[in-house]
């Protein structure tokens, strides 16, 4: 039921939200510029790259090297808002139509992570990444890699038509309490640099 499920689902979505999505690119065009949407390489099902699109929440400023400036810097009042509402992730809808990802299911990382996972973190890409999921509904960016990964592969252990839907309206409480936006300290979330999966080897050893 799943996939049928998101091919409807998703098609509905992008008639219904046709104006907001609209309205929202519109937006971003004169507070942020162009281009509206960012675009990114991404993970997806076994590890297969795929293109992910998103609202742009962030200016491209850059430092006297031409270095991109910190998240929090270039994180402008209206990205976060639309990072709050999660109307950044509306255009995955197309994603999601597509079949590259499903409505629920791990949130698709960094390309450059892939080689950092240990055995049991890369079981997150044993299904098809999602626009939410269980770790988004339990913590989302507030929680820890390490809890976040635990979360999904209790996902991929665990899922069913009923956890899915389950998460969907988990999902949308969260969104309307705005929970979990954000790490503490952080405009988002840390990056992955692997030493969960070194320290976790070396326990093993």
């Amino acid at each position: 039921m799943k996939r049928p499920f998101d091919i409807i689902a998703s098609f509905l979505a992008l008639l219904i939200l046709s104006p907001v999505l609209g309205m929202t690119a519109l937006l971003i065009r004169i507070k942020i510029g162009s281009p509206v949407l960012f675009i990114q390489d991404r993970p997806g099902y076994k590890g297969k790259v795929l293109r992910v699109y998103k609202f742009r929440s962030m200016t491209d400023e850059r430092d006297e090297h031409g270095e991109l400036l910190p998240d929090e810097v270039r994180l402008t009042s209206f990205g976060k808002v639309i990072r709050k509402l999660s109307l950044d992730e509306l255009p995955q809808l197309w994603n999601v139509l597509k079949g590259d990802m499903s409505f629920v299911g791990p949130r698709p990382l960094l390309v450059e992570y892939l080689p950092l996972y240990n055995e049991r973190q890369a079981r997150r890409h044993e299904v098809r990444p999602g626009i939410t999921g269980w770790a988004q509904v339990n913590g989302r960016n507030a929680i820890s890699w390490e809890e976040r990964f635990e979360l999904d592969v209790w996902y991929v252990e665990n899922q069913s038509f009923w956890l899915d839907i389950k998460i969907l309206f988990m999902t949308m409480l969260k969104v309307f309490k705005s929970e979990g936006v954000s790490q503490e300290g952080q405009a988002t979330m840390t990056k992955f640099t692997g030493e969960l999966a070194s320290t976790r080897e070396d326990d093993e050893r």
